[in-house]
């Protein structure tokens, strides 16, 4: 019998300029007396006040120390029973977004999720990535469900470094080709079962919606403007991008990240950066045309997306960096084989190799 098609998302999801002020009504609507927000001290700098007068007296800002680590959700979580919290935040980046979601995995309370980035599609999904003290990836955890109010508040958005936006975009990017892979693979999407067809749906739009409006969004971004094009491009970056790898699965280019985690310099960059560059390697394994491959190198220029090792961040041989690269994705990543056809290390090795002459020439 064939597996049953699944598909996930978040409870509610808002967004646009001034999102923050549906948070009373919703804490209200959640009966939350004694919320807990997970932020770190820039982000509680930011928005401390506006977020106690939302959520009333007894709000509790944990002290974030800015990694996730089973560690620091071990610690959140018991903070969170010590004070009876009924409601979770995670309020910032990734890592205090998954942190709050590694607390509420252990406190099952209603979880509210409010990105002052736009860098990756982590505020929509069930998925928490656990780092070690060292910052390499350690494990995912998965939440029973997935969060149940979504925040996007784009003015917030806009004033953050406008790194971070691109870092989205390159996330976001990826989404219609590993989605394409695992289909064609048969592999499980993240709810364990098939992908849905609306799985490639998004996608697909996904993809479409960076190439239109990823460029004319940070130009307004840049002149100090909040326009559709931003609107569009941070839907794209936050909510198609999280809906569609969750319910379409991954493939490659998330896959190199786990190598990418343990080399020197590239360990440091930006998760959307790094899964920029795993997207043309996966590129080069799926036979892409030259065109192909120069339209998007020419996208990625146009951006700021990196294309190679070196613009990652490596200081060393990307030769060697390709074998460190290929053999501990290889060996770690749960994803690596979601290809149509198959590959072996010495083949992503060598499409390593491949990528980086062709992006260098």
């Amino acid at each position: 019998m064939s597996r049953l098609r699944t598909f996930g998302s978040p409870g509610r999801y808002f967004q646009g300029p001034g999102a923050i002020g549906e948070l009373a009504g919703l804490a209200a609507g959640f009966g939350a007396k004694a919320p807990m927000v997970v932020a770190d001290a820039v982000v509680k700098a930011l928005l401390q006040e506006r977020l106690a007068a939302a959520l009333g007296p007894r709000t509790c800002f944990a002290d974030f120390s800015g990694e996730c680590t089973a560690a620091e959700i071990d610690r959140l979580a018991r903070q969170a029973g010590d004070i009876g919290a009924d409601l979770i935040l995670g309020v910032g980046g990734g890592k205090a977004i998954d942190t709050a979601k590694g607390v509420r995995i252990q406190r099952p309370v209603p979880l509210v999720i409010i990105p002052t980035i736009a860098s990756n599609d982590s505020p929509t999904s069930r998925i928490a990535v656990v780092y070690t003290d060292e910052h390499q990836l350690l494990e995912v955890r998965r939440m029973d469900s997935n969060p149940d109010v979504v925040l996007v508040d784009t003015s917030v958005i806009a004033a953050a470094p406008l790194r971070f936006f691109v870092s989205g975009i390159g996330d976001a990017l990826s989404k219609k080709f590993e989605a394409a892979q695992c289909l064609g693979s048969g592999s499980d999407n993240f709810y364990g079962g098939r992908p849905p067809l609306i799985a490639t749906t998004i996608a697909n739009a996904c993809y479409e919606t960076i190439r239109v409006h990823a460029e004319p969004a940070l130009a307004a971004l840049r002149r100090g403007e909040l326009d559709e094009h931003v609107e569009q491009t941070v839907e794209a970056t936050i909510l198609l991008s999280g809906m569609a790898f969750e319910n379409g699965g991954l493939s490659i280019a998330h896959s190199l990240t786990r190598g990418l985690s343990i080399v020197p310099g590239v360990a440091a960059a930006l998760h959307g950066e790094q899964v920029a560059w795993g997207l043309l390697v996966q590129w080069v394994l799926e036979d892409r045309t030259e065109e192909f491959l120069a339209d998007q190198l020419a996208f990625y220029r146009r951006i700021g997306l990196p294309r190679t090792l070196r613009e990652l961040g490596l200081q060393g041989d990307p030769a060697d960096a390709a074998a460190t690269i290929a053999q501990d994705s290889w060996a770690r990543a749960p994803y690596i084989r979601a290809l149509a056809h198959p590959i072996d290390p010495a083949r992503l090795e060598a499409a390593i190799r491949m990528t980086e002459r062709f992006a260098s020439s």
